[in-house]
Order: C-alpha cells, then sequence, then structure tokens
C-alpha cells in the first residue's frame, strides 16, 4: 500500500475515519503497512476457506461447475455448419452464444505464416 501512496495516491478508510498520502509520518506509514498486511491476510483466510467448501462440496457431488452451453446435438450442428462455411459471427448470434464460446466449441487449426503472412 506504500507503492500506492508514493504515487500520489490518497487512500481514506471510512469506517475508521483514516486518509493516508504520500506526505505522512513515519507513524502513519507503520499503521498504514501494518491494515494492508492485516487485510491482505483477511483475504487469503477467506480464499483459504472457499476453497476448502468447494473441495467439501465436490466431493458431495454438489459442486458440479457450470452446465454447457449447448447441447452435444446442438454443438455437433454448430461444427457442421463451421465446416459448411456458415459465419461465425451469425452462428454465435443465432445459437445464442459468444464468438469466444463458439471457438471453445470449434477450435481453429493454426495456420503458418509464410514469409508475407500468405
Amino acid at each position: 500500500m506504500l507503492g500506492l501512496t508514493e504515487r500520489g495516491v490518497r487512500i481514506v478508510f471510512v469506517k475508521e475515519n483514516l486518509t493516508f498520502t504520500g506526505e505522512d509520518s513515519p507513524m502513519s506509514n507503520l499503521l498504514l503497512s501494518v491494515m494492508g498486511a492485516f487485510a491482505q491476510f483477511e483475504r487469503e483466510l477467506i480464499r483459504e476457506r472457499q476453497r476448502e467448501g468447494i473441495a467439501i462440496a465436490r466431493r458431495e457431488g454438489k459442486y458440479r461447475g457450470r452446465k454447457p452451453s449447448l447441447t452435444s446435438a446442438r454443438a455437433a450442428e454448430l461444427r457442421r455448419r463451421v465446416a459448411e462455411g456458415d459465419s461465425k459471427a451469425a452462428l454465435a448470434r443465432e445459437f445464442g452464444i459468444s464468438r469466444d464460446t463458439l471457438y471453445r466449441y470449434v477450435p481453429v487449426k493454426k495456420r503458418r505464416a509464410g514469409k508475407f503472412g500468405k
């Protein structure tokens, strides 16, 4: 957090009514460092508990993740239509998915470019 104040960022803790700028006393810098360390520690604890909760839910079969955007039949149809040369943007709109999702279902084969990109 001291790196932020050195760049001219003003840090305000509303609940504690504290304001830190880059021109603070050494005591203020110490307090800011301690508060930043506690905030980082608390965030790491939250993430650790979240990972533990997800692991428990997976073991119990309750955590399955997100459902696929397309059924296997719709995905096969999408692949077939891309192979036929249909516009990918139009297909994405028709199937109700983003183009990024379309490319996850239909990977593009990378072509090696020649000397001049041909």
